[in-house]
């Protein structure tokens, strides 16, 4: 998928952010399947579980058990039809995800030869906080950040000054009951 080219500085900001608002006793279960970030997680400390790779449009049973107190959703909502369903389904207290922003002078990412790597979503930040909100979710904290490309010309000089990725870490609502 990277083609030996790793996202470093989103890789970067990540790792910083989930040290900040989760231990490493934690138990962590990482949707979407093991990948060079992951692996990196699982390098520094963290007890992290992936998915495998279930459609979780149509079947979120993977979140529907209390034995994680953490799930982590690195660039995977924008991916799903309807991202509702599994944050809602969630038993996990804590969650850490990041979604890119929608960017106006860009249009969703659709790879030409893989069907999964596609966005059906790229979010503005009001809408992903109102959909976690509406899902049982409290932001606690959050983090937007850029993603500058080492290319000439507009849409180069854009991503060096505007956000990209939005990164959250939520607790559910007590009062929510899925």
């Amino acid at each position: 998928m990277y083609e030996g080219k790793f996202p470093k500085k989103r890789y970067k900001k990540t790792l910083l952010f989930l040290n900040e608002v989760v231990s490493k006793e934690e138990k962590i279960l990482d949707l979407g399947v093991a990948n060079p970030f992951s692996e990196i997680l699982t390098k520094e400390g963290f007890n992290v579980t992936n998915t495998s790779g279930e459609d979780l449009d149509l079947n979120t049973t993977v979140v529907k058990t209390g034995q994680f107190d953490v799930v982590t959703a690195f660039e995977i909502f924008e991916h799903l039809v309807s991202p509702f369903n599994v944050l809602q389904d969630i038993q996990a207290k804590k969650l850490v995800a990041s979604v890119p922003l929608k960017l106006w002078f860009a249009s969703a990412y659709k790879s030409k030869t893989d069907k999964w790597d596609r966005h059906y979503h790229e979010f503005e930040d009001w809408q992903f906080d109102w959909l976690l909100e509406k899902a049982g979710w409290r932001i606690v904290k959050s983090e937007k950040f850029t993603n500058p490309v080492k290319k000439i010309g507009a849409r180069p000089i854009l991503r060096k000054i505007t956000p990209r990725y939005y990164l959250v870490y939520a607790e559910r609502q007590s009062s929510f009951n899925p």
